[in-house]
């Protein structure tokens, strides 16, 4: 009975929100591969954690909102989020809907990039354990930008959340939006952010990963070159390189990913549209 009041509170909680402050959160959809926006009232900033991930909690006294990214893999139905403040746990349930992504058949002429050998397979491990460090980064910092630019001139071609299937095998969902754009055309930071991690990797090709704070992360793949380096600040704008071709790829485009609480999520939800 407790969980289910909750569930009330934050309905009702929802239509206290000033518009200013709408307008600078993401957009919520509570779909796999979305975001799920939780106000608490509580004094103190409270911890909140989905499924024992650390998960971003963002506002002021009694005026607080948890944004939770929802993995593309969950089950659909209920869910709750776990929040400690000063010392008490509370948990706050919400429901997942579910969302049928479309299907995309790709074929990759170059057959390692689909099914790999033992030795790509080694370089494969090393870069996994990386990329992980990298979507795991967690910075404290209060003011986290939720508004993105769109990071490079170009359509959209493949779509957040596709059922890929290479040559005819079935892989992961995709995990990011392309931007079809020609080689060399400059791709730009979308907000600001800490560039956490650079490398050239078996599929992303070259790849530049910023940590926007609390467990925002975007990822940026298949750059033709890279132009800013580990450790260096980027703010809205700040060249970050050109688009390419390099890694698993049909053709010159950038793909682009967007990561909260080590959960991938679409990049749409966060895109100014003004």
């Amino acid at each position: 009975m407790k969980n289910k009041l909750v569930i009330i509170l934050i309905s009702s909680l929802l239509t206290l929100i000033s518009p200013s402050y709408v307008n600078s959160l993401p957009i919520e959809s509570n779909v796999p591969g979305g975001i799920v926006i939780i106000p608490i009232q509580t004094e103190n900033k409270p911890k909140a954690f989905f499924y024992n991930k650390k998960v971003m909690v963002i506002g002021e006294r009694n005026n607080w909102k948890a944004i939770i990214g929802i993995p593309l893999k969950i089950e659909t139905g209920e869910h709750r989020l776990k929040v400690i403040n000063n010392g008490t746990e509370s948990n706050y349930l919400f429901e997942v809907l579910n969302k049928n992504y479309e299907s995309q058949y790709l074929t990759i002429k170059n057959k390692r990039k689909v099914n790999p050998n033992k030795k790509d397979m080694q370089r494969i491990t090393k870069e996994r354990a990386l990329i992980s460090k990298a979507k795991n980064s967690w910075r404290e910092i209060d003011d986290v930008p939720l508004k993105f630019v769109k990071p490079t001139k170009g359509p959209f071609s493949s779509s957040f959340g596709l059922r890929r299937f290479f040559n005819n095998q079935p892989r992961n969902p995709h995990s990011g939006l392309d931007i079809a754009a020609p080689e060399g055309t400059p791709i730009m930071a979308p907000a600001a952010g800490i560039v956490i991690n650079t490398g050239n990797y078996f599929f992303n090709g070259k790849t530049v990963f910023l940590d926007h704070g609390q467990g925002l992360i975007t990822m940026y793949c298949h750059l033709n070159e890279i132009n800013i380096q580990e450790g260096e600040y980027a703010d809205v704008g700040t060249l970050l390189g050109t688009v390419g071709s390099t890694g698993r790829v049909t053709g010159a485009h950038l793909h682009w990913s967007v990561f909260l609480n080590n959960t991938t999520v679409e990049p749409l939800l966060f895109l100014n549209t003004k």
